[in-house]
């Protein structure tokens, strides 16, 4: 599966537009994680646990994203996008989102 952040891939013509892939998570932090977050924004610098958490939230969506392009019976997702809200206090969405296509 070709996944690209453009409206177009190089070399490559669109036969047709099957609709929008999206696929999401909603993630809750931990308490100890809270609490180790709390001491290090005393002192700063970068809070391990949470750009762990993000980042296989982001992978999560994006599998999920090109699990459903491939249900459309796609080849590609152009125009691939990111997007994150709080749901609740302590959780949070990504959304992955992006045009199904098939390739000629």
């Amino acid at each position: 599966m070709i996944v690209s952040t453009t409206d177009f891939i190089p070399g490559k013509e669109i036969e047709a537009i099957l609709g929008v892939a999206r696929g999401s998570t909603v993630r809750a932090r931990n308490v100890g994680s809270d609490i180790f977050a709390g001491l290090k924004n005393l002192v700063g610098g970068e809070i391990d646990e949470y750009t762990k958490l993000q980042a296989h939230s982001r992978d999560q969506a994006m599998q999920r994203m090109v699990d459903d392009a491939r249900r459309l019976g796609a080849d590609a997702i152009i125009n691939v996008r990111l997007t994150s809200s709080m749901v609740m206090q302590g959780a949070s969405e990504i959304l992955a989102y992006g045009t199904a296509v098939k390739l000629k």
